[in-house]
């Protein structure tokens, strides 16, 4: 157990924090920082009589020890995608410091960091370098003015005479140096300046940014030092475990056995929870046997509609026909021109209705959460979360503290998704802050993964009814699609919203294609299950309908659909790069079928995606092998304007690959009689190694605004397999998974 944190009951907040980063720095207790003595707790910050403009007190941001090395706290959290590395470039390339040379770690609550636009902080949607970029560029440009300042005074010369070489302020004429760790005390007492009053690099002279320099993270991971919520330990914890009900929005009724679980070894007692029964042990494994053993007398809640709840009659594919045969209009997202009149003048028309499934997130750390109320009534919470603000808030309210008297520990998340964002019913925080009172002791509540399928939040199901119009010369005129669906927005709000819900049309509304005609809408239909964010969110699932329901139009126009596309991005020079771009990497275009070297029947489909502010266009080549789906080659062109680091580009594309393919393969969530069907992986099958396709990645760097990395990648792959798979069984595809179904081709 050594690889685990100890940690000080009833430690004042962010000393166990600072503890921590100089065990893991290895660095001496006597270590200068500029950071010492600064307020960095984000309430007691919230504090401060002078409002706190985010990204503009170095200090907050970064420490630099005697050895040079560079200590950052990152306003985002690090999951495995690569955003410490992308956030040490970043601030490394203006603060003249080797990114190697960077530990860090996640910022604690604070205006200091709400840096997403100015005015927020989360880790999702794809948000954090593109939002952030500039700012982050600020704070290194800042900290090296400072370090400038400490040199002029240190050497006796005028700023102007000093430049820096990474980790060192330079005078060039007197052939004199000073490291950064020898300067930072004396810059320690300066003040920030003006963040507009500091010049930023030319790009051209860009010594990091836009190169594939190694990841931080990965060291500590492959060795298992890396350490994660579920790691966390602190003195006098006692461990806990649950047992949900069975279907949402049940309540307790009783414990028939509540005796005799309070008699098995260890247990320290028995609990009764929100829609949850509870035991806390000396050792989890003890409080999971007795947990798993109480026999729980679950009643109906008294008013369900107050709730979100789960019916004992409900079933997905019921639910999904239910929603196919509607013949509502919806309200409308998106109209342009007449779609009424093209319909009425069109050479042709086609329609089609097009479902997605449920998907849990599938992440590989299953949820936990580590409670300390503290001697003076404080509270510390250790837990995976995408957004510590917003969980403080939600703190605060659930237990009557000042969120002064809250501290939000964010370790690695172990992959997520969308899955830790702030999901009170889907989440084992408010459990363990409930246990941790109720017991006067730490708490630790780990859920198994049993628990997890049971309460892991979900994307929507949705159905889409498409229709569109051809001319006389086989090209769209008039398209229209309506969803029937909650957006993922509405189900965590548990409520429809004024306006509709971006996220349940995104990858259906405002694309690039010059239809001359369109209306896409929403039919609103509240879902039982819960539902969450979900990667690449609603472009996950509506790009699939979207892009299947073009190369249907193309088929039925008699178009290639790289033709067809083309022609309707013709005024759009960045799309249409990107398209030629994908072809061009995938060895020239070719639909097939054709017989591939090992003598298997193939063939490929392209789809494009613009999610998160990223451009993306994908082909796949896949055969059928025993009636399933075989996807051999995923070629992958994306633009995301500019970028920082290629490589945790292509593995963002790659992860993305593999969960598009798993997605519109394999996964899916199933319900009947109200019970999900699959309480593990045994139940619900991710993409195995020897299903998954070889990868290759284009970046495209066109130089237009920023997009986002994490998601883009994924919404184009299902789409170019369906498509794909359609041309060569001749079986139009309009449903996920294609496990379903069986294939002879």
């Amino acid at each position: 157990m050594s690889r685990l944190l100890d940690l000080p009951t009833g430690a004042p907040v962010n000393i166990s924090r600072r503890g921590f980063l100089v065990r893991a720095a290895g660095a001496s207790a006597g270590a200068l920082v500029l950071g010492f003595g600064i307020p960095v707790d984000g309430a007691r910050a919230a504090a401060a009589t002078t409002p706190i403009k985010p990204g503009t007190r170095v200090p907050a941001f970064l420490e630099i020890r005697p050895d040079g090395t560079v200590h950052l706290r990152s306003p985002f959290m690090e999951g495995g995608q690569g955003i410490y590395t992308a956030m040490a470039q970043i601030v490394g390339e203006e603060l003249d410091a080797d990114p190697a040379t960077f530990v860090v770690e996640s910022a604690p609550t604070g205006p200091d960091y709400l840096v997403v636009n100015g005015m927020m902080r989360i880790t999702g949607g794809s948000m954090s370098v593109r939002t952030s970029y500039e700012t982050m560029r600020r704070v290194g440009a800042m900290a090296r003015h400072l370090l400038l300042q400490a040199g002029a005074a240190r050497l006796g010369v005028p700023i102007e005479a000093l430049s820096t070489e990474p980790g060192r302020v330079v005078h060039q004429a007197g052939g004199r140096s000073i490291g950064y760790g020898e300067l930072a005390a004396q810059a320690l007492d300066l003040p920030s300046p003006d963040p507009a009053s500091v010049p930023l690099k030319d790009p051209a002279q860009f010594r990091w940014i836009g190169k594939s320099i190694p990841r931080l993270d990965i060291h500590d991971k492959s060795i298992g030092k890396a350490l994660y919520a579920i790691d966390m330990r602190v003195d006098g914890m006692l461990h806990a475990a649950v047992q949900h009900a069975p279907r949402y929005g049940l309540t307790v009724g009783g414990i028939y056995n509540e005796a005799q679980l309070k008699a098995m070894p260890g247990v320290h007692s028995v609990h009764r929870l929100p829609g949850a029964v509870a035991v806390v042990a000396e050792r989890w494994w003890n409080a999971r046997r007795a947990v798993e053993a109480a026999l729980v007398d679950w009643q109906e809640p008294a008013d369900k509609a107050a709730i979100r709840y789960m019916p004992a009659d409900f079933a997905t594919d019921a639910f999904r026909d239910q929603l196919a045969a509607r013949r509502q209009e919806g309200e409308a997202a998106e109209t342009q021109g007449d779609p009424a009149a093209a319909f009425d003048k069109a050479a042709k028309q086609i329609e089609a209705t097009y479902h997605s499934q449920y998907v849990v997130h599938g992440q590989l750390e299953p949820p936990s959460a580590l409670a300390r109320f503290n001697d003076d009534g404080a509270l510390d919470l250790w837990f995976p979360n995408q957004a510590p603000d917003m969980f403080l808030g939600d703190i605060a309210r659930r237990t009557g503290l000042d969120p002064a008297r809250i501290t939000i520990h964010s370790p690695l998340l172990g992959g997520f998704f969308g899955r830790h964002f702030v999901y009170p019913d889907a989440a084992p925080y408010p459990q363990a802050i409930l246990l941790a009172k109720a017991t006067g002791r730490p708490v630790k509540l780990i859920w198994t993964r049993e628990e997890e399928f049971l309460r892991d939040t979900h994307r929507p199901l949705a159905v889409v009814r498409f229709r569109g119009a051809l001319d006389a010369g086989g090209m769209p005129v008039a398209i229209e699609a309506i969803s029937s669906t909650e957006g993922p927005t509405e189900g965590i709000a548990n409520q429809r919203g004024k306006d509709l819900d971006p996220t349940a049309l995104e990858g259906l509304a405002n694309k690039a294609y010059a239809i001359p005609a369109r209306r896409i809408a929403q039919d609103f239909v509240k879902q039982p299950a819960m539902l969450g964010y979900w990667r690449s969110v609603g472009n996950s699932m509506n790009d699939f309908f979207y892009e299947s329901f073009l190369d249907e139009l193309a088929d039925a126009g008699g178009q290639d659909p790289l033709a067809l596309r083309l022609h309707l991005l013709r005024d759009d020079a960045r799309l249409a790069t990107l398209l030629k771009a994908v072809a061009d990497l995938s060895g020239g275009w070719k639909r097939g079928p054709y017989m591939a070297p090992d003598g298997s029947r193939r063939a490929r489909g392209i789809a494009m995606a613009s999610p998160f502010g990223t451009e993306t266009a994908a082909i796949a080549e896949v055969s059928i092998q025993g009636g399933q789906v075989q996807v051999h080659e995923l070629w992958q062109a994306i633009d995301p304007g500019s970028v920082v680091n290629p490589a945790i580009i292509d593995a963002q594309v790659n992860g993305a690959v593999a969960l598009g393919t798993s997605q519109v393969l394999l996964e899916e969530a199933v319900y009947q009689d109200g019970m999900p069907l699959a309480r593990n992986y045994d139940g619900y099958p991710i993409l195995p190694p020897d299903r998954m396709p070889r990868v290759q990645v284009r970046i495209v760097e066109s130089g237009a605004k920023m997009g986002g990395i994490g998601e883009p990648g994924l919404p184009a792959v299902p789409p170019a397999i369906a498509n794909a798979v359609s041309h060569l069984t001749g079986q139009r595809l309009r449903s996920m998974p294609l496990s379903r179904l069986r294939f002879d081709a």
